[in-house]
């Protein structure tokens, strides 16, 4: 996912490398930041499994190596060549119990919100960190202000109100609150009344940095501005970024996941604008270099990249990040990021920012609207969609931890298992969890917001990611316009002005044919008619500009030739 995204075509010339296709010119020299010493990581074994089973991989030279060589899945036998995360040592270790566990509460961090450039200016806007339900606005100073997303008289959600005069105020009785979360108004109180004490609301330390907004969410402690994220790359000079936010119906630790695989690119998004490619599916390389409490990070890279050109890091409680430094033939260096800011929002749901940039400019940023490519990036998270939504579905229904559900390979999902470990040390600080060898299920049911009514919604309901069964105006996760557009004012205004000329030309082709019947001359007839027709396209053109934004894209399956798939590796089952 991570390296698809910098791929882009329209991007990749410039703002945005390919982190995994080789279109980097040779020229390039490839630099990755420095890493910190961090204390060692014991490594946790597979696992038992239920099934037995088999395999000879045959690789795109034609050689052929024993998958498990002797291991069973039901136990923890490994071969000396082992392709699987993990070993002997790791499954003794396991045996032994010696599992790292950390100090974590994970109320005493930042979360990311919002693109601080999306929060309306004249309407509050309900987020959800996990379980805890936020409301987030701008006072009458243009002050960022959170509270606690319920309003203490009846327990309404004060984001279905509105802002009066910089206040909130509750729609269901009018009740208004200041930006310290104190009730200033009731409207029921007799004259001379005093508001109660007890009529305020729970607040939240938010703060703009960099162009996002992030929330404290203890109320044990104060805010720790040294644990307030910053990405020194977005701070140098000249550096460019497009960034676009995307309401996802998955566990933020599925989105993570994902977002850390580079392996499934090639399968995944084969195609997508010529920028991945099924039959160019290989091994990795991965290099751990550091672990702690906080997360993890190392470089990676293609088989044929030995100096792993590529840096990532996971940061608790949600931040991934992949970074690439390049040199030109002129000796001038240039940083690329790709930042993911993963807000877990609730039970199977989560919000992404995706953060892409770069100090090396390109001219096509300003040629091609933000629009269109906030629409590409909505369709890569869709070609993902269904598989992440099914293994959600998967890990609540199993209630295990991963290691007796995962087959991680060494060259593949090296992040993914380092990542499900580090949960392993923090999920004890965590409203729920899914880690290699521990798990914490939800005490708390997953609350159905804005679910579809009429006869679709037990179809929607059991299918969330398929898509296609809601309009524009129906609230669902499975529509692109309530995933990304809602929360996007460029998105939301280029629709607003497509709708706009829509209309108009429609109505201008209506009135031009109509006309056209009417008067008598040749030549009037035809310039009428030319006209209706060069409005009825302008008109079909803004229709499919919305649709573009606002429909999902289907997955239409195809059988590819077998000499495309020179490249893959190809798994014989054994009895």
């Amino acid at each position: 996912m991570l390296q698809l995204l910098l791929s882009h075509p329209l991007l990749s010339n410039g703002v945005f490398p390919p982190l995994f296709l080789p279109s980097i010119s040779s020229t390039l020299t490839s630099k990755s930041p420095p890493s910190r010493p961090l204390k060692p990581h014991h490594q946790l074994a597979l696992g038992s499994r239920r099934t037995s089973c088999r395999a000879v991989a045959t690789g795109g030279s034609g050689s052929s190596a024993s998958v498990s060589e002797g291991r069973s899945l039901d136990g923890l036998e490994y071969g000396e060549h082992s392709v699987l995360v993990g070993g002997p040592a790791a499954a003794d270790e396991e045996a032994r119990g010696d599992r790292e566990v950390v100090d974590y509460d994970w109320t005493e961090e930042w979360y990311p919100l919002y693109l601080a450039r999306n929060i309306p200016d004249d309407a509050p806007l309900g987020l959800n960190v996990f379980d805890k339900q936020l409301v987030l606005y701008r006072d009458g100073a243009g002050e960022l202000r959170c509270h606690e997303n319920r309003c203490p008289h009846r327990l309404a959600k004060l984001s279905e109100g509105q802002l009066v005069d910089g206040k909130l105020e509750c729609l269901y009785h009018g009740w208004q609150f200041d930006g310290e979360g104190k009730c200033v108004r009731i409207p029921q109180l007799p004259a001379g009344a005093k508001i109660p004490l007890q009529a305020c609301v729970r607040t939240y330390e938010v703060r703009d940095s960099q162009g996002v907004v992030w929330v404290w969410m203890s109320h044990k402690n104060p805010p720790k501005p040294d644990k307030l994220p910053w990405f020194e790359n977005f701070a140098r000079p000249g550096f460019q970024d497009v960034s676009t936010t995307h309401e996802l119906p998955y566990d933020h630790s599925i989105l993570l996941e994902n977002l850390m695989d580079p392996a499934h690119i090639p399968i995944s998004h084969d195609r997508t604008d010529w920028s991945a490619k099924r039959e160019e599916a290989q091994p990795l390389l991965f290099k751990v270099t550091e672990r702690s409490g906080r997360g993890f990070a190392g470089r990676w890279g293609r088989e044929s990249e030995p100096s792993l050109p590529n840096f990532l890091r996971f940061e608790a409680p949600c931040v991934l990040q992949n970074n690439r430094e390049t040199v030109d033939e002129n000796g001038v260096k240039h940083y690329f990021s790709g930042l993911f800011l993963c807000t877990p929002s609730g039970q199977g749901k989560s919000l992404l920012i995706v953060r892409f940039g770069s100090t090396k400019s390109s001219p096509l940023l300003s040629i091609f609207p933000k629009w269109f490519l906030h629409q590409n990036s909505s369709k890569v998270f869709e070609q993902d969609m269904g598989f992440l939504s099914s293994q959600n579905e998967a890990l609540m229904k199993e209630k295990v931890p991963t290691k007796q559900l995962y087959l991680n390979i060494k060259s593949s999902d090296t992040w993914v298992a380092e990542y499900r470990k580090w949960m392993d040390k923090v999920g004890h600080g965590m409203p729920y969890h899914f880690g290699h060898s521990t798990i914490s299920l939800p005490k708390e049911p997953a609350v159905v917001e804005h679910a579809p009514a009429g006869p679709i919604a037990g179809i929607s309901a059991s299918s969330p990611a398929k898509g296609g069964l809601g309009t524009m105006h129906a609230p669902n996760l499975a529509n692109r316009y309530f995933r990304h557009v809602i929360h996007c004012k460029e998105c939301s205004s280029a629709i607003k002005a497509f709708q706009a000329w829509k209309n108009a030309l429609s109505m201008a082709a209506l009135l031009s044919a109509a006309a056209a019947v009417l008067v008598s001359g040749r030549q009037w007839k035809t310039l009428l008619m030319v006209a209706a027709a060069f409005c009825l396209t302008g008109a079909y053109v803004c229709f499919k500009a919305i649709d573009l934004n606002t429909t999902n894209f289907i997955r239409t399956h195809r059988r590819m030739p077998g000499k495309a798939l020179g490249g893959l590796t190809s798994h014989e089952v054994v009895e």
